[in-house]
């Protein structure tokens, strides 16, 4: 009970990782969108969108996502919570696909990674896209 509730305070947006990456991206001149809704799928949004190179950044909790590195698993309700985190990957590869379907590329980052080393690679790929030299 008490994980359960402690786990519902966890922001579903703006995370510490997540805004030290946008902060970022605007200071090098980026513009783009935040909560950007997945085309055409209910509920599902990209937590930095540029729409125009149709790049979709996603950061991932290491908890949630179930990271290889960081990720652990509670030890009570452990079948209940590896279920719940297991849909969450499989719900994170079928957002990707529905994406990259649609034209788009995806991108996602572990919120344990540097915020500027995160950045530099969204700008390399932003270069990419918009057929510049990186």
């Amino acid at each position: 009970m008490q994980t359960a509730r402690r786990m519902s305070l966890q922001r579903p947006r703006d995370t510490r990782p997540e805004l030290a990456l946008r902060s970022s991206l605007h200071a090098a001149g980026y513009r783009f969108r935040v909560s950007y809704s997945v085309p055409e799928l209910r509920r599902c949004s990209i937590d930095i969108a540029f729409p125009r190179r149709r790049l979709a950044v996603f950061v991932d909790g290491c908890f949630w996502h179930s990271c290889a590195d960081h990720g652990s698993r509670p030890k009570a309700n452990a079948d209940r919570w590896a279920a719940k985190l297991e849909a969450n990957r499989e719900r994170d590869r079928r957002v990707d696909q529905h994406l990259r379907d649609r034209g788009w590329v995806v991108l996602r980052i572990w919120e344990h990674e540097d915020s500027h080393t995160a950045s530099a690679r969204v700008r390399h790929l932003l270069s990419q896209l918009a057929g510049l030299p990186s």
